[in-house]
């Protein structure tokens, strides 16, 4: 599974740790993970995050 970077704060979404705080289960791709989601850094929407290359 890929991580996924926010493009506003650089957090890293990793799925094997998921974001439990957030309603995310450890072992969730993100793009498995509700559109409605933001990251739980800055608040962005999950439109905001790319791929890690």
């Amino acid at each position: 599974m890929k991580k996924y970077v926010c493009t506003v704060c650089n957090y890293e979404y990793d799925p094997e740790k998921g974001d439990p705080d957030g309603g995310i289960e450890p072992g969730t791709a993100f793009e498995d993970i509700p559109d409605d989601w933001v990251c739980p850094v800055c608040g962005a929407a999950k439109s905001d995050f790319e791929p890690l290359e």
